[in-house]
């Protein structure tokens, strides 16, 4: 006859990797802890053979990281100066636009782009109608190269014309300069494809009024420490992406003063000054471009696994790794998964798009979303999801910023400097919050929202990585 095994004490259970098996013992009344574990690389073969491969290089990698991680987070930038993109670009070749994202040729542009394109070409006087542009920019005439190649960050289509204004950010530490082109604000605005009259008067504007006022402002009463801005907006609220309230008000605050002691009509002044008021997201200009150039200070040292550019034209998206230097890994680019403006939704979309991932790649945006928990309302989810999108970027970045903090945790830094290797191994990817354009050019932004980078780039520089760095590959 059996007898029932009698255990002396409740049994108290852990369960590992499948969470049904956690849910159906605690429906039965166990005491189950569940650990949210997954094999290595989630268990891909192939990857797994790569990264064996890379492991004798361990300690050197994680130096040569440690190198660029120091790099990128003793970056020191500050705005210098407003300036069109010709002065600030003088070797530019002629009839060039820069565009977001990895290279692209107009036949293969998403439609905002191609919008943008319509538009700087219009801006410049080189097409006499959006017809004319269209086939000027197909005509193999214009020489287009990502904004990347020329340490240029563009948001969304990200497209910069010689006549357009830019900012000029200069990381003191090293001495390097990145430039952004001045924010338009919200609605039907060139950077979302749109590029009707009122967006040309407008960038028009921009380009011989506000521009030169600020300029003038700054070199006339010094240069901004930018850090000082992003570390107080982080702790107001915002993410330094998507959420620039904080940081814009900020800067308001410092240029408003500098700008109303010029030697201009009020009526001239008070127009800057308002442009800068009524547009929330004016500083993600700066922060774009401020994060470009501590990243290109940490871009080059040989056997890092750091990512130093995460870019996309609404094509494909692209990445470029410090010890891979200018080499673009890409794939096609996702869709947003967000929320929509009223009229609109997923089939009007355009995929990801823009070279303002480059903020995640610091450590801003998506990694600090625990900073914006009022994020959730623009792309959707909950405060509680907010700081769960920032905690599971600890496990594949290098280190924490140390002048990036975090309220909401402990005054922890933000989670900084993605490694692919780390990317690959935890099977976790980078997380990104952006803006939704309109797939059709001309029609503007309809939402925002999060989207991951993809897989397919990571694996891509790993085969990179393993055939420059590895026994028997090329030694870069």
């Amino acid at each position: 006859m059996s007898r029932s095994l009698e255990l002396p004490q409740r049994l108290k259970i852990v369960n590992i990797g499948l969470p049904a098996f956690a849910e159906h013992l605690a429906l039965v009344g166990a005491d189950v802890v569940h650990v949210d574990w997954k094999p290595p690389a989630g268990g891909d073969p192939t990857v797994l053979r790569q990264l064996d491969r890379l492991s004798p290089l361990a300690k050197d990698v994680a130096k040569a990281n440690q190198e660029a991680f120091t790099k990128l987070v003793e970056a020191r930038p500050f705005l210098v100066d407003v300036v069109s993109a010709r002065d600030a670009l003088p070797d530019l070749p002629p009839r060039t636009v820069l565009h977001a994202g990895p290279p692209v040729r107009w036949e293969d542009m998403a439609g905002p782009m191609k919008g943008a394109v319509t538009g700087a070409l219009l801006l410049e006087g080189w097409a006499a109608t959006p017809e004319e542009a269209e086939r000027l920019a197909s005509s193999g005439e214009i020489n287009f190269e990502p904004c990347h190649h020329w340490s240029v960050v563009g948001p969304m289509a990200g497209v910069v014309c010689p006549s357009m204004a830019v900012v000029v950010v200069e990381n003191r530490a090293d001495g390097n300069r990145a430039y952004s082109p001045l924010n338009e604000g919200l609605g039907k605005v060139l950077r979302f494809g749109a590029y009707d009259a009122a967006v040309l008067e407008r960038l028009r504007w921009i380009n011989d009024m506000a521009a030169p006022i600020l300029r003038e402002a700054v070199r006339a009463y010094g240069d901004v420490d930018l850090d000082l801005i992003a570390g107080q907006a982080l702790q107001m609220g915002d993410e330094c992406h998507n959420r620039n309230k904080a940081a814009s008000a900020l800067f308001l605050r410092e240029m408003a003063p500098r700008v109303v002691r010029l030697n201009h009509d009020s009526d001239t002044l008070f127009k800057v000054c308002r442009y800068l008021a009524e547009n929330e997201h004016f500083y993600l200009s700066l922060s774009m471009a401020s994060c470009k150039s501590a990243l290109d200070a940490a871009s080059g040292v040989r056997l890092s696994s750091l990512v130093t550019v995460m870019a996309r034209n609404g094509t494909e998206f692209g990445i470029q790794v410090s010890g891979l230097g200018r080499e673009w890994m890409t794939a096609a680019a996702l869709p947003v998964d967000g929320l929509y403006f009223p009229g609109f939704g997923a089939a009007d979309a355009s995929l990801d798009l823009g070279d303002s991932a480059i903020t995640e790649t610091a450590g801003l945006g998506g990694f600090a979303m625990a900073c914006a928990p009022a994020m959730v309302k623009f792309v959707g989810g909950t405060p509680a999801d907010a700081q769960r999108h920032t905690q599971r970027m600890y496990g594949i970045t290098v280190g924490e910023s140390p002048k990036h903090l975090i309220p909401g945790l402990d005054f922890r830094g933000t989670p900084t400097g993605i490694d692919f290797l780390k990317v690959l191994e935890a099977d976790t990817l980078p997380i990104i919050n952006t803006g939704i354009a309109h797939r059709d050019p001309g029609v503007g932004q309809i939402g925002a929202g999060i989207v991951n980078a993809p897989r397919e780039c990571f694996l891509k520089a790993l085969g990179s990585f393993v055939e420059r760095y590895a026994e028997g590959g090329c030694r870069g």
